[in-house]
């Protein structure tokens, strides 16, 4: 019987540098060949669904070499990978051909997240936690890069400025006046509370204007009216729901 602190070859296990522990070689293969299969499928949708502890593996890979690849994978020892994208020389080339499993994601790399990536100092992934699964209920999470066309934060932004910019809308006019009114001053809204600074007063509240200008932070300036117009969408949305309720009540 193999002692669980020897390999199938009776030598000890291998240490690993970074945190101390003690790693037998099988697992250190076997967590190595997971996590590279979760960043290549990150990098090929650029949003997973996974559990908890695989998408936080996932996002130190993404950005930070994690200590299991670093017995085996040693040419990527403290780079990260999304910077070797930006960096984009061959030796770059050559250490991120040897991590990633499949061309797509080593393509959209170098091109894709080189270029939407080029102003962002790091912080390239999000996770975000999403229940328990079904069966062994363990913690469901949702692993995503930031800024990619599915954003989340993007998504949820975009909806509470909707909802927000509405309910100021019915604090100072009759819902009648507002049934055909139109959104075109949310562009010009959301271009004043992004420059607005801490403490200042405005129509969103605090919580979702600090994450409007997260979202745009290192956006292009076309973003704020791809947001403005997502966010009148969703208060003329909800405003079709909320305004005949109003009227009936």
């Amino acid at each position: 019987m193999v002692s669980p602190f020897e390999n199938s070859q009776g030598r000890p296990p291998t240490g690993c540098s970074c945190c101390g522990k003690i790693h037998p070689p099988e697992l250190v293969v076997h967590l190595t060949t997971l996590c590279r299969n979760l960043v290549t499928s990150l990098f090929e949708h650029e949003q997973i669904k996974t559990t908890l502890p695989k998408a936080r593996d996932a996002a130190r890979l993404a950005e930070k070499v994690h200590c299991f690849t670093k017995l085996v994978v040693r040419g990527l020892r403290l780079l990260q990978i999304i910077t070797m994208g930006k960096k984009g020389d061959n030796g770059a080339h050559s250490r991120a051909s040897a991590f990633l499993l499949k061309p797509t994601a080593l393509t959209k790399l170098f091109s894709t997240f080189a270029q939407r990536y080029a102003d962002r100092p790091g912080g390239y992934t999000r996770i975000h936690k999403f229940g328990n699964r079904q069966g062994d209920n363990a913690p469901h999470a949702i692993l995503e890069l930031v800024d990619n066309p599915r954003d989340l934060r993007w998504e949820m932004t975009s909806r509470a400025a909707g909802w927000e910019l509405l309910r100021n809308k019915l604090k100072h006019q009759k819902p009648e006046a507002i049934i055909n009114a139109g959104a075109e001053k949310t562009v010009e809204i959301l271009r004043t509370e992004r420059g607005m600074a801490h403490g200042e007063k405005g129509i969103l509240r605090p919580k979702t204007r600090w994450n409007l200008q997260k979202v745009l932070r290192y956006r292009n300036q076309n973003a704020v009216v791809d947001l403005g117009k997502k966010a009148a969408k969703y208060a003329v949305r909800r405003k079709s729901h909320f305004l005949p309720n109003v009227l009936m009540g």
